[in-house]
């Protein structure tokens, strides 16, 4: 009975840290990395379509995007959209591909940009409390519907805790090494 409940905290815990990878791959370093356009969407015949799926994106140089697109006719929503993106770039279209060079971050903007790195640690810290407390209160259930004895749910919980707890210093970690790279120089 518990280790059902254990082991499916432990698969979403999984997936918070997942989510957590894939929100800091979007935060832009002085790097330039294909994982920067991924919450990009364009406007394509009408439809709202991410950009990975209207184009390959690759990195020849560190600090050069190369857009790919794989209908000519989408190069002009493509630079459209990554023009009014948050991310501040620059596209220049050739019209085959497009280029993005990527500027060195300023001080002030790594600075910004740690803060939205502490901000996304901290959902996903906050999203594996949440699914300790689910298991916990699905453990009192059990509890309180006789199906497990006191010690069964004290063990469980403790079992949580300490999953919940080596979740929370993943995310912590995860989160540092995204901060040092971006306060790389």
């Amino acid at each position: 009975m518990t280790a059902e409940i254990l082991k499916d905290a432990e698969s979403r815990m999984n997936k918070a840290m997942d989510a957590l990878h894939h929100n800091l791959g979007s935060v832009r370093t002085g790097r330039a990395t294909p994982a920067l356009l991924d919450r990009i969407n364009v406007d394509y015949y009408g439809t709202s379509t991410p950009l990975n799926q209207l184009a390959g994106i690759s990195a020849p140089e560190p600090r050069l995007l190369v857009i790919q697109p794989w209908d000519r006719g989408s190069i002009g929503p493509i630079e459209k959209a990554i023009q009014t993106s948050d991310l501040g770039l620059t596209p220049n279209n050739d019209g085959q591909l497009i280029r993005i060079s990527i500027p060195a971050l300023t001080e002030e903007r790594r600075k910004q940009l740690v803060k939205v790195v502490h901000q996304t640690v901290e959902e996903s810290k906050v999203a594996v409390r949440n699914i300790r407390r689910d298991a916990v209160s699905q453990l009192r259930k059990k509890l309180t519907d006789k199906e497990i004895s006191e010690d069964d749910e004290r063990r469980a919980v403790e079992e949580v805790d300490a999953l919940a707890r080596k979740y929370v210093e993943r995310a912590e970690e995860i989160g540092k090494s995204k901060e040092q790279e971006v306060l790389e120089v």
